[in-house]
């Protein structure tokens, strides 16, 4: 009878780790995908190396690919989508732009150039019209971007909002999504020898930085992605990336706006570049060396795939999950 009930629970598990199945949407194209974003259930934009970006209408069956002429050497690491028309894509290293169009890709606006040799912008993300984007220190300040109107422009607000780096202190633009802005407060997540929660209050003019105890220390550890499902309920993902199996203190969860943190009991099994709820205690996070899921709040995860991924997307309604890698790699999980 012993046996017997082993026997089940081994079949269990295996059903259980087999219940995840990814499909391919696009494949085989020469740019690493960071950036990825949604537009309500069907409409997914992806953005990269080489200056590529496409769209797709139809939940990834099919797309269409509506790269800027002229950018082609671009690296465009974030990309924001307000509708199937409409986009903003940010590029890393120097020179750092910013295009946008409103004709789905058709024709693209430059709508910012920092020709500084030390820029290199990390993230970017919106609530509305309104939207920021970090950028690794320069002078040890953290440089900030803020648009008002949907991306169509920028102002450098790195002086009125003074975000002070602590030595050797970075952020990440492996995902895009170590920034995040929640109501009317900006979470940025830092990392390499020191890692940080920057949490600032749009409307209270108010700075807080609170000290993460993730794996730091080195220009490769810390903060790669950070989500809040609200302003109090948050969870930071990280590692090394130069060791993308080791699974060493790489991922911490918040109940109290990143006032204390908690260790998962089994955490994710490698270095993870994205982390995004699903819901309230359904978790997936992706890195180079595979994918996780979490199916109690993040305590405890479980590894459903060693594909190679950076970045992940969710549809509005929650049921589209969607990955891309640097292989120029796209595909759908279906849980």
């Amino acid at each position: 009878m012993k046996k017997l009930f082993t026997t089940i629970l081994i079949c269990l598990l295996i059903q259980t780790g087999q219940s995840q199945t990814f499909h391919p949407l696009s494949s085989g194209h020469k740019s690493s995908f960071r950036g990825l974003d949604t537009y309500k259930n069907n409409v997914l934009w992806v953005s990269g190396s080489n200056g590529m970006v496409g769209k797709s209408l139809d939940a990834g069956i099919t797309w269409q690919w509506v790269s800027p002429l002229g950018y082609e050497k671009f690296d465009f690491r974030d990309i924001e989508i307000f509708s199937a028309k409409e986009a903003v894509i940010v590029s890393a290293g120097s020179p750092a732009i910013l295009l946008h169009t409103k004709d789905g890709g058709k024709s693209w606006n430059e709508v910012y150039r920092n020709e500084n040799p030390d820029i290199f912008l990390d993230g970017m993300d919106f609530n509305g019209k309104i939207g920021y984007i970090v950028g690794d220190p320069i002078n040890g300040v953290f440089q900030l971007l803020k648009s008002t109107d949907k991306g169509k422009s920028w102002k450098n607000v790195t002086q009125s909002i003074h975000l002070f780096a602590e030595e050797g202190e970075a952020a990440f633009a492996a995902s895009g999504t170590s920034l995040q802005v929640i109501n009317n407060w900006v979470y940025i997540g830092t990392g390499g020898k020191y890692s940080s929660l920057f949490k600032r209050n749009e409307k209270e003019n108010k700075l807080d930085v609170l000290n993460v105890p993730i794996w730091s220390g080195l220009e490769s550890t810390g903060i790669f992605s950070i989500d809040f499902l609200n302003e109090r309920i948050g969870v930071v993902i990280g590692g090394n990336y130069t060791s993308d199996k080791d699974n060493s203190n790489n991922i911490l969860l918040t109940f109290n706006a990143g006032l204390s943190w908690e260790k998962p009991i089994q955490p994710v099994w490698g270095y993870r570049s994205c982390v995004k709820y699903i819901s309230q205690d359904v978790l997936i996070a992706t890195g180079t060396s595979g994918t996780d899921i979490s199916k109690d709040a993040g305590k405890s995860w479980t590894n459903v795939s060693s594909k190679s991924f950076n970045v992940i997307a969710l549809s509005k309604d929650k049921k589209h999950i969607y990955l891309a890698g640097s292989n120029g790699n796209i595909e759908k999980l279906i849980l």
